[in-house]
């Protein structure tokens, strides 16, 4: 395909989500069955100037002056690096092309600067979570949120229990990895150019034989912040499928007991072929509907990576944002007390109990680990930033910190600590 139709097959696929309120990859999908004449480079070229779109909808619309398909594909593919005379002539004599914007709205595209626009246009994110970002990321939420919405890396944790990081390092070679700045096992390949597209690792044999996973490096720092030991009993009560639990698992080298429970049996399916894949024998995995009351009390440590909105997914996710609601945020937080208060009944006393979400938004996290203080008062907040140091003690703070009482929790940005947007809280009950 030229450029011209996969412009046009942008703007239809935009126009197929606003009209159907659908996700992305549904429509993306749909797409690519209805059109089998493209080829995979057609449709990754075609998904990437989707995303570019639904990253920064409300800054290109607002430069274009007009935030309809046609005005926003064409932006994303302008601010791609493209100049408007040399698009002209690209598309000159291209049948599929669309017709491109008016010259006072490539003028104004040119010309217009994002920093006199609306905060929630600067921060490309719909009005009503403008205040909550404000008040969950502080004096530099436009910036924080600015960084929600660049490209994002492709990481990857080295498998502790059967490799090291150089091997899986060389075995990736003709992808260019580099090492994670933080996280002591990751890998990363930087994020796609132009009409690029990451490579899929998930073919190479050293994925197949278990020697790495895909995982965000925030997600890799919040499995290490956990700090289980070799030994240990680890309930991941919100296990999913499984990248926390593999991670905790290598973390144990594979001594201890380390259960992983979800109430999702769909969510926790895939589970069971990542464990085999990546030699973790130690874990145990629960059913969602099994009776776990047996072990209440008796675990060392206990994590929750709770279900969330995933605003710190933004970057991978960005229809994500245009589809969270005021509703759907106030019925995740029940979700997150429900979840926490049935989580806390695991841990033994003097054990630790881990508050992990993929959210930046304070309701979701800082406020949702003070309601939980105010129920059970047998628990108390450690200083995440002690465990951070421990952890990472050449790393500086990159990381935004909140007291909660005479503890701290922690949140990571791409801003700051170029991951995705995590949260995470230790919780200590009372010997």
């Amino acid at each position: 395909m030229r450029l011209g139709g996969r412009i046009a097959a942008a703007i239809e696929v935009i126009e197929n989500m606003d009209a159907r309120r659908r996700p992305v990859a549904d429509a993306l999908k749909e797409w690519g069955q209805t059109h089998r004449f493209a080829g995979s480079g057609d449709r990754s070229a075609i998904g990437n100037i989707v995303y570019d779109v639904l990253r920064r909808r409300r800054s290109i619309g607002w430069r274009m002056g007009a935030d309809d398909a046609r005005h926003l594909i064409y932006g994303a593919v302008i601010d791609a690096g493209r100049r408007p005379g040399d698009l002209r002539a690209e598309l000159d004599g291209d049948r599929y092309a669309p017709a491109i914007p008016e010259e006072d709205a490539l003028q104004r595209f040119a010309s217009a600067e994002v920093e006199w626009a609306p905060p929630a246009v600067q921060a490309d994110v719909p009005d009503w979570l403008a205040a909550p970002l404000a008040a969950s990321l502080g004096e530099a939420w436009i910036e924080e949120t600015r960084a929600l919405a660049d490209r994002p890396p492709l990481d990857m944790r080295v498998n502790a229990l059967k490799a090291r990081v150089e091997e899986v390092e060389s075995a990736l070679a003709p992808f260019a990895p580099v090492r994670t700045e933080l996280a002591p096992h990751g890998l990363r390949i930087a994020p796609i150019e132009g009409d690029g597209r990451h490579p899929n690792v998930q073919v190479e044999g050293a994925f197949q034989t278990g020697l790495f996973e895909i995982q965000d490096e925030g997600s890799q720092i919040a499995a290490a912040l956990c700090g289980a030991r070799p030994g240990e009993s680890v309930l991941d009560y919100c296990a999913g499928a499984g990248g926390k639990t593999l991670a905790l698992a290598a973390a144990m080298s594979g001594q201890g007991a380390l259960h992983a429970h979800d109430a999702d049996r769909q969510r926790l399916a895939p589970i069971w072929e990542r464990l085999s894949r990546a030699g973790a024998a130690n874990v145990t995995v629960h059913a969602p509907r099994e009776d776990l009351s047996a072990l209440h009390g008796s675990f060392d440590r206990v994590v929750v990576d709770a279900p969330c909105t995933g605003a710190g997914t933004w970057r991978r996710r960005p229809d994500a944002k245009w589809r969270l609601g005021e509703r759907q945020l106030a019925k995740r937080q029940g979700e997150q007390d429900q979840v926490l208060d049935a989580a806390s009944a695991f841990v033994r006393p003097g054990g630790r109990l881990f508050y992990i979400t993929c959210s930046v938004l304070t309701a979701e996290n800082a406020e949702r680990v003070e309601a939980f203080l105010a129920r059970h008062p047998d628990f108390t907040v450690r200083d995440a930033r002690g465990l951070w140091a421990e952890h990472f003690p050449t790393a500086g703070a990159r990381y935004l910190a909140q007291e909660i009482g005479e503890g701290a929790v922690l949140t990571l940005t791409p801003r700051l600590s170029g991951t995705d947007g995590f949260f995470f809280a230790a919780l200590e009950r009372a010997e």
